[in-house]
């Protein structure tokens, strides 16, 4: 038996010659996905503005050393943060993601793509700083939104088919592989470095789920997104160095991503047959994702809640004078939401709660509304009546809101609620299937994601502020063309 290892170097995995090849390439003709950007960039900021109201959020914030002065410094909105862009990536990424408020996407995998946010503004920031310096051109508002684009169709296509929760890993391997690819680009990688900075992010540490699930959810699922894309700017800084790739970073068998992370099954433990082994691409990366993006333009809830939240707010006139005689709260959802959110028993913190069905339904059952500070511990203490009726509920799967989540066609997320009294009597079934931030609702949606985005700027700035904010970002043609360090100049403190 021979004991040698051949030792031919491989061409790069093609996986991720898609990728360097989209994000160097592709030119983005949709005016939808230009469109839906914009209402993106907006919705994402606002949900950053809106977390500085919590110290759990703002004690990470700030630079690692105290009193760091950094040249052209990358600015964290909101805040008069100055910071190297790995840190400002970190930064704003904790802040978008903090409050579970911003963009979601749910396919086989799920996640939050304007996550990668905090990588683009940073890195755009503090290049444009540094060009203006030596006298060159500062990159724009509209590079920003093409990158965002792009970044949503790499964490969004990868996302379609391919479950990394089922093996265990954490949603947030996508942000730093989307952060990485774009911040890259904008760095001004050629192929062979973006393709050298995309092998490091497959090939980095990748998160657990753990942090996410009962008995263990916690505070880091709010700044793990953070994290991933700070990672992305440092691998990319790295990659642009000179670094060399690693061109078989998915594929080397025994110590490749795909043998080492990508084997097992979630339900069984079992190995997966070698052939599946393998990323499986349901479309060509393009701007399907940004089209067809949700928000959370009502709740500040894990996504599989939204719809069964908006039928407790209909429900709400119905029950709030009744909530002594409810015998019992019945709950028809989707396979992915048993799996993910339904939880019994004490729950221990913010972080748990924004992720339990029973607790995002009791609420707006009670109050009629819900809102960042319901999850907080002294709101919790002070409404024994929540967890009352949570242990009321009884959670069940309607096959037909799974199969209609997974259609690529459909992409619902249904839940619908009953509430049954001590009497025998009871309420209509309400069922909601696309949540308001649905693409099927833009429509109605895009009112209500401004009135949200004007709601958050207030929470930060002045009246006179706010509105010139809102102006630039109501003129598309006015946002695109704005320098990057001009446009966060808006959203210093």
């Amino acid at each position: 038996m021979s004991t040698v290892e051949a030792n031919v170097r491989p061409d790069y995995d093609a996986e991720l010659q898609k990728i360097a090849d989209y994000v160097l390439d592709y030119r983005i003709e949709s005016q939808e996905a230009w469109d839906t950007a914009r209402l993106c960039l907006m919705d994402t900021l606002g949900c950053g503005l809106l977390a500085l109201r919590f110290p759990e959020c703002t004690k990470h914030l700030g630079p690692l050393v105290e009193g760091t002065q950094v040249p052209h410094g990358a600015r964290v909105p909101g805040t008069s943060f100055r910071l190297d862009p790995v840190k400002a990536a970190w930064d704003i990424g904790c802040s978008v993601r903090w409050l579970d408020y911003n963009d979601t996407w749910l396919a086989a995998e799920w996640g939050h793509p304007s996550d990668n946010l905090g990588a683009i503004l940073a890195v755009a920031d503090h290049l444009s700083q540094k060009r203006l310096v030596q006298g060159e051109a500062p990159l724009v508002m509209r590079d920003v939104l093409e990158a965002m684009i792009k970044a949503h169709e790499i964490q969004g296509v990868l996302a379609l088919d391919n479950s990394f929760n089922r093996v265990g890993l954490d949603h947030v391997v996508l942000v730093k592989v989307a952060s990485t690819a774009v911040a890259a680009r904008l760095m001004g990688a050629d192929r062979e470095q973006l393709l050298s900075a995309l092998s490091h992010a497959w090939v980095d540490g990748q998160s657990l789920r753990t942090y996410r699930h009962a008995p263990n959810a916690g505070s880091r699922k709010s700044w793990a997104a953070g994290d991933a894309t700070s990672r992305g700017v440092r691998l990319a800084d790295i990659a642009l160095r000179g670094e060399m790739g690693i061109p078989g970073a998915l594929s080397a068998p025994q110590w490749g991503f795909y043998d080492v992370l990508f084997t097992k099954t979630n339900k069984d433990q079992q190995l997966k047959p070698e052939a599946e082994r393998s990323f499986s691409f349901q479309r060509d990366f393009g701007s399907y994702v940004m089209e067809n993006i949700l928000f959370k333009l009502a709740f500040p809830a894990e996504f599989h809640a939204q719809t069964a939240c908006e039928a407790a707010v209909t429900l709400h006139p119905l029950v709030k004078d009744r909530l002594d005689e409810i015998e019992r709260i019945v709950i028809t959802t989707h396979e992915s939401a048993i799996r993910i959110i339904s939880k019994q028993g004490d729950l221990a913190n913010p972080a748990d709660r924004d992720h339990c069905l029973q607790y995002m339904t009791a609420v707006p059952l009670i109050f009629g509304e819900l809102i960042a500070e319901h999850y907080e511990d002294a709101f919790h203490a002070a409404h024994p009546r929540i967890d009352e009726l949570r242990g009321k509920m009884e959670v069940v799967e309607e096959p037909r809101y799974t199969q209609d989540y997974l259609d690529p066609g459909k992409r619902s997320i249904a839940n619908a609620i009953q509430v049954v009294f001590a009497d025998g009597t009871a309420t209509e079934t309400v069922e909601v299937e696309y949540p308001i931030g649905h693409r099927r609702r833009r429509k109605e949606g895009i009112p209500v994601l401004e009135a949200k985005f004007e709601r958050h700027l207030a929470t930060r700035f002045p009246p006179g502020r706010c509105e010139r904010i809102l102006a630039l970002c109501g003129d598309p043609v006015a946002l695109e063309a704005i320098s990057v360090p001009r446009f966060l100049d808006h959203f210093v403190i």
